[in-house]
């Protein structure tokens, strides 16, 4: 482990990252830590906070940068750590290294710009009548020491750098991550990196730290430490909903920003039952082994000879494809078992299925198909299957669309695919969607979420227990803020981001007006 910036080995058993697609376990083994291991880092935490708070947006800023180039730095040992421990390929991990340090860098541009600080002003109208008006000035300010988890389908993009904790640490709060046991190895090498940023910006230790656990107490201590403000997570539903209990059960509870399970549904209409469609969903579908939060689960397809000759198609392509080997063994049998309980309820019939995969951790990809009533009738049909699976629902037009989205549960996407003569029916099915979903997509896939300015990555519950924010784009800093109002302040005592001669350049409400500070 690395506390405040120091190697800890712990004594509380060990973690063994293990090659999912062979099995064998991988050197080195990781010395587990425990409670004691949780107070020594959020102490520190707690005692670094007040330094971290008070550096300016442009400080903040530069050390963002550095852990960046210092994960960069990492080379190809990073890349070879992480698919020895997730099996997943070069490719795909370059990739998300890329998107670990654009996060990164993308925190550290809102930062120079100043819209993180959220300042409000309403200048005092001491001649205001019946009464005058205060001077009245917001900013945000960190809520405090951030717990993150890090997640098993994204070793570098949502674990000990990215995600959580890069909009965390720009928003000047100090971070404790509970590192993913299936990837120990990476953990630490960017942990090393962080540290690294953090010594090289003269920042305290106390900063950054990440902590290996053998079972769930670990991350369970860490929630429920006292100087723990916020937690960031990302992964299933039981978890996440075991440390929303730990959170609520405090003396001070405490908000976790947990994103959890979505089956993101899609909506195919009559003039879009193309060729070229079902590939797309195909392969949206078994990318990554359908390892995404974002996977396409679930169909929406209308009967008909169109529909018919649309499923035939999308049941030859997935039987045609090969299973992959998935993030863990533990993983896999999962999403065996889920697929099996999906496929013996009554009125699911399985139009597709593929072939295991060479490894012994690669099972096959498989489409079911039901028809909307037997959908409506059985809430179990919305069980996420986590990997390449989804079912088809067949349906009878929008009033039959309507009634089933309005009987879902949270998502996380929904996704549209029709034609402009469609649209008055697209437009009659909009507000359900809004209503259940976070991220609308129209004409692509929900697989790939785009890190800007504007992406929502969350959703109602289930998709997430806070359905108002989201853990991708740069609004994801908001989580790790609250407002607080200065009123009449004399200048000498105002935060300089709310002082008439804040000289740092950012953008401000004045008087319910936009203004920009050069």
């Amino acid at each position: 482990m690395l506390v405040a910036g120091e190697p800890v080995v712990g004594t509380e058993g060990e973690v063994r990252a293990v090659d999912p697609a062979t099995g064998a376990a991988l050197e080195p083994a990781f010395g587990a830590g425990g409670a004691a291991e949780v107070e020594r880092a959020a102490r520190a935490a707690e005692e670094a906070f007040d330094t971290y708070r008070a550096t300016s947006p442009q400080e903040r800023a530069a050390f963002l940068e550095r852990i960046a180039d210092a994960v960069e730095g990492l080379g190809d040992e990073l890349v070879e750590r992480a698919r020895a421990e997730s099996g997943l390929p070069e490719a795909r991990l370059r990739t998300e290294r890329g998107r670990t340090t654009g996060q990164l860098r993308l925190f550290a541009e809102v930062l120079r710009e100043g819209s993180s600080t959220g300042v409000r002003i309403d200048p005092a109208r001491p001649d205001r009548e019946p009464a005058p008006r205060p001077d009245v000035r917001q900013r945000r300010v960190p809520v405090g020491p951030v717990a993150v988890f890090g997640s098993s389908n994204f070793p570098l993009a949502f674990s000990n750098a990215g995600g959580d904790t890069a909009s965390a640490l720009a928003a000047g709060c100090p971070v404790v991550v509970k590192a993913h046991n299936a990837h120990p190895g990476t953990g630490m090498l960017v942990a090393g990196a962080v540290a690294e940023a953090v010594a090289a910006s003269g920042l305290p230790g106390g900063v950054y730290s990440s902590l290996i656990g053998a079972g769930t107490e670990i991350g369970a201590a860490l929630v429920g430490h006292p100087l723990i403000a916020a937690v960031g997570f990302t992964g299933s539903r039981a978890g996440g909903l075991a440390l929303l209990a730990v959170a609520q059960a405090r003396p001070q509870p405490i908000p976790v920003y947990a994103e959890m399970s979505s089956i993101n549904p899609v909506y195919l209409f009559p003039d879009r039952l193309t060729d070229d469609v079902a590939t797309g969903f195909v392969g949206s579908l078994t990318l990554g082994a359908g390892q995404f939060c974002t996977n396409p689960g679930l169909v929406f397809v209308p009967r008909g000879g169109a529909g018919d000759r649309f499923v035939a198609t999308v049941g030859a392509q997935v039987g045609a494809a090969a299973g992959q080997t998935m993030l863990t063994a533990g993983i896999g049998r999962a999403f065996v078992d889920a697929a099996a309980r999906v496929a013996a309820v009554a009125g699911v019939r399985e139009v597709g299925r593929g072939s295991a995969g060479p490894t012994g951790n690669a099972p096959a990809p498989a489409v079911f198909e039901v028809d909307v009533r037997d959908f409506l009738a059985r809430p179990e049909l919305q069980a996420e299957m986590f990997g390449a699976a989804a079912l088809i629902v067949r349906h009878d037009g929008v009033d039959d669309l309507l009634a089933a989205t309005r009987a879902l549960e949270g998502q996380l996407t929904a996704t549209v695919h029709a034609a402009p003569a469609e649209y008055a029916d697209v437009a009659r099915l909009l507000p359900a969607l809004e209503r259940r979903a976070g991220r609308i997509v129209f004409g692509g896939w929900p697989t790939g979420v785009e890190v800007n300015h504007a992406m929502v990555h969350g959703g109602p519950f289930p998709a997430t227990s806070d359905g108002r924010t989201t853990s991708v784009g740069t609004l994801a800093i908001e989580r790790f803020l609250r407002p607080v109002a200065y009123q009449d302040l004399p200048a000498e005592l105002l935060p300089e981001p709310v002082h008439p001669d804040n000289p740092w350049r950012q953008l401000r409400r004045v008087d319910g007006r936009i203004e920009g500070l050069a």
